[in-house]
């Protein structure tokens, strides 16, 4: 008997992780990796064309992140299936993942069977949190800075992540083709939400919570040499 087999699409930036993701679904017969993406743009678009049944995504990606991606592909299809396959446990980022419309985050830490079973798990419907992750968002109430980042929407995180990152306005409104004046408004109102005045403000509020190591890390080989407004 043939058995249907969940389709696949990958989404991470290094073809070599990518290739090694691919080889460990494809063990298991009942996966099949349908397509890949190495960017936000790319995996919105591969998502239109192949429709998955679920996309692992990792959500450090150069310029939009995999939770930018994650907003749009759920916002063209709101049955989609995402798994966050990430390094990144932040309880604040791990929230907005899932508020963006993810159903699951597996660290990349974890056994290498964890990647399978999520898959399969997401597939049939199920939301799934590592326990690194599990245990993070559990703790999170103790970091009570943390909450206020909670408060943002995922475009308004999206791009306090990009401004802090060293993304001008301008840069910010081309990488989510949006208008530099609709970016511009809704900073104002993402500073307005984590009670800051200004954008040194909200790079010093991103540190104290411990967001600056993750923003920041895909600033290597930017195209750009901007820095935050004042």
């Amino acid at each position: 008997m043939n058995v249907r087999q969940t389709r696949i699409l990958l989404v991470d930036d290094h073809e070599v992780v990518r290739t090694g993701y691919r080889t460990l679904l494809e063990m298991n017969e009942a996966l099949a990796v349908v397509a890949e993406a190495g960017s936000a743009d790319d995996a919105y678009a591969a998502y239109r064309k192949h429709r998955p049944d679920v996309v692992v995504m990792d959500i450090m990606l150069p310029g939009s992140s995999g939770i930018e991606a994650t907003r749009r592909i759920v916002a063209f299809d709101e049955q989609a299936r995402v798994l966050m396959f990430t390094m990144c446990s932040h309880p604040t980022v791990v929230q907005q993942a899932l508020d963006a419309g993810a159903m699951g985050v597996l660290t990349k830490d974890s056994p290498a069977d964890a990647l399978v079973d999520g898959v399969q798990s997401i597939a049939r419907g199920k939301r799934v949190l590592s326990r690194q992750v599990a245990e993070s968002v559990a703790f999170s109430h103790y970091l009570p800075e943390s909450k206020l980042f909670g408060y943002l929407t995922p475009r308004e995180f999206e791009m306090c992540r990009l401004l802090v990152s060293g993304h001008s306005i301008e840069r910010i409104a081309e990488q989510l083709n949006l208008s530099p004046k609709t970016v511009a408004n809704k900073l104002s109102t993402a500073r307005r939400k984590l009670d800051v005045n200004s954008d040194i403000e909200l790079v010093k509020l991103a540190s104290e919570v411990g967001l600056v190591p993750w923003v920041t890390e895909r600033r290597i080989g930017l195209e750009t040499t901007d820095t935050p407004r004042r």
